[in-house]
């Protein structure tokens, strides 16, 4: 008999579309009432299916719409996005979605995140045009001999480092742009792809698991559900804590089975043309390294560096990111010396290499699209809502945690869904008398949670710039997921005791 393979990213995305499609024929249609700010007028916009409705921008008006919110984080702008109204939620007119729109959702999705995608490619042309001068192989190949038998220090320096951008200000596109320039490291190290794919992917998504100051989950949330965002912090700079030890742990563990006796790595029986990167041979006499390659590493390393400040401190985001990929590709063009042709070849070569993880993210999105045109987003919240109301704290965080894990399935943007579901769950708070910032919480350590796994997430992309097969990351993640779990539901409880 054939042995049965788990199919390809793009098959298992388009297999999630069509369930999403087809949820929208057995879902109801519904939605929640939804208020915005409208800075022009002054006003409240609130949008229902009936229309929208004007209403005075006061913190009567929103008292009286059960949001806990004050006005001044609307005009400041804190809040830029359309808020949902508790108790509004009603069923609509069904629109299911059709074989015509399955097959558009890709389509519509890749519209959606072509700026994610342009900052794909340009980093392919830049990894494309470096990889040229030779420069990574030396350096590699240097620092490969200089850690020696020292190489957890790199995984742990990896991984914290991941955890604090992830905790601080959400990095997670901007990861992608890490794989060509720590995989060959680790491999020249002895270790297999899935190491480095587990550094990156659980450094980072921990971080946002464990957000103190990100402000696309903790400090969004705590703004709609009305409460400062350092109410809570305590709990979340735990769980960053012991989540990245115990994970640094496990990691590790995996690590040096796998260095020891190359048996052991779950990815064994792939052939070498699966690995998308050289393995660098380790040449112990290299004491020193040429100025030219020297200042070409100080160039590509230069340039994260100067991206993470950017989006940490300048407040960039995908476009000056893209723009920066560009500038730092054509400085190492001059560096190099290599004529206008040859810098183009390479520089297109290079974001072909990525072109595949630029239609996962599209085809990501267009799960997305399809729950929306359906109306079934809401209904999905409305229910999960259901599910855990009336019961006590101790019960209700962790199944809170287990709906925010779900929805984050459905709903992979941690904005989005703070957005869209933490005025109803708030609400829910003083009903239950759980504190407002272990929801919060939940919210955070559920969503992260799904963050490992979610195929409407960052993992697929992440999986296809290593070429590791979903189900062999199912069976290396699984185990820690249950760890971590147990961790999150551990420290909600002592935030509901003291």
């Amino acid at each position: 008999m054939m042995k049965l393979k788990f199919p390809s990213p793009y098959t298992v995305l388009m297999l999630v579309i069509a369930l999403a499609a087809v949820a929208t024929w057995l879902l109801p249609a519904g939605t929640y009432h939804t208020i915005n700010y409208n800075a022009g007028e002054e006003i409240f916009e609130l949008n229902s299916p009936d229309g929208i409705q004007k209403l005075e921008a006061t913190e009567q008006t929103l008292q009286d719409l059960n949001i806990n919110i004050e006005l001044e984080k609307f005009k400041s702008g804190a809040i830029t996005r359309s808020v949902s109204v508790p108790g509004t939620y009603e069923t609509i007119e069904s629109d299911p979605q059709g074989i015509i729109d399955v097959f558009m959702a890709p389509i519509l999705g890749m519209y959606d995140v072509i700026d994610i995608i342009l900052l794909v490619l340009m980093i392919g042309g830049f990894i494309g045009v470096f990889n040229h001068s030779g420069a990574l192989d030396e350096g590699i190949a240097f620092l490969a001999g200089k850690l020696e038998e020292r190489e957890v220090i790199l995984i742990i320096i990896v991984a914290v480092l991941m955890a604090i951008g992830g905790s601080t200000y959400g990095m997670a596109e901007e990861t992608l742009a890490f794989y060509p320039l720590l995989v060959p490291v680790f491999l020249a190290a002895g270790y297999d792809r899935l190491v480095p794919l587990a550094v990156i992917v659980i450094g980072s998504h921990l971080g946002v698991m464990a957000s103190t100051t990100n402000p696309f989950s903790t400090i969004i949330a705590s703004d709609i559900a009305g409460i400062d965002w350092t109410v809570g912090l305590s709990s979340r700079l735990g769980m960053l804590f012991i989540g990245i030890t115990a994970s640094l742990i496990y990691i590790n563990r995996y690590a040096k089975k796998v260095k020891s006796n190359a048996s052991f790595s779950l990815l064994k029986g792939d052939s070498e043309n699966d690995n998308p990167f050289s393995v660098v041979k380790i040449d112990r006499s290299i004491s020193t390294l040429p100025l030219k390659t020297i200042l070409l590493l100080t160039l590509f390393g230069g340039t994260f560096g100067v991206m993470i400040y950017g989006v940490a401190i300048l407040g960039w985001w995908l476009a000056e990111m893209t723009t920066l990929f560009l500038i730092s590709s054509i400085l190492m063009g001059f560096l190099l010396r290599i004529n206008e042709r040859d810098f183009i070849r390479e520089f297109v070569d290079g974001a072909k290499d990525l072109l595949g993880v630029c239609f996962i993210i599209g085809i990501a999105r267009g799960v997305t699209v399809i729950m929306n045109a359906g109306s079934i987003s809401d209904t999905i919240l409305f229910n999960a809502v259901e599910l855990v109301e009336g019961t006590s704290g101790f019960v209700f965080l962790p199944a809170l945690l287990l709906v925010y894990f779900v929805l984050g399935f459905f709903i992979s943007s941690t904005s989005g869904l703070a957005v869209v579901s933490m005025p109803i769950m708030s609400s829910l708070s003083q009903m239950i008398g759980v504190p407002i910032e272990e929801i919060i919480n939940a919210y955070q350590f559920g969503m992260g949670l799904m963050l490992f796994v979610s195929p409407t997430a960052l993992i697929l992309p992440s999986l296809a710039m290593v070429n590791v097969n979903y189900n062999t990351w199912l069976k290396f993640i699984w185990p820690l997921m249950l760890i971590l779990a147990g961790i999150a539901i551990g420290i909600l409880w002592l935030g509901l005791m003291f």
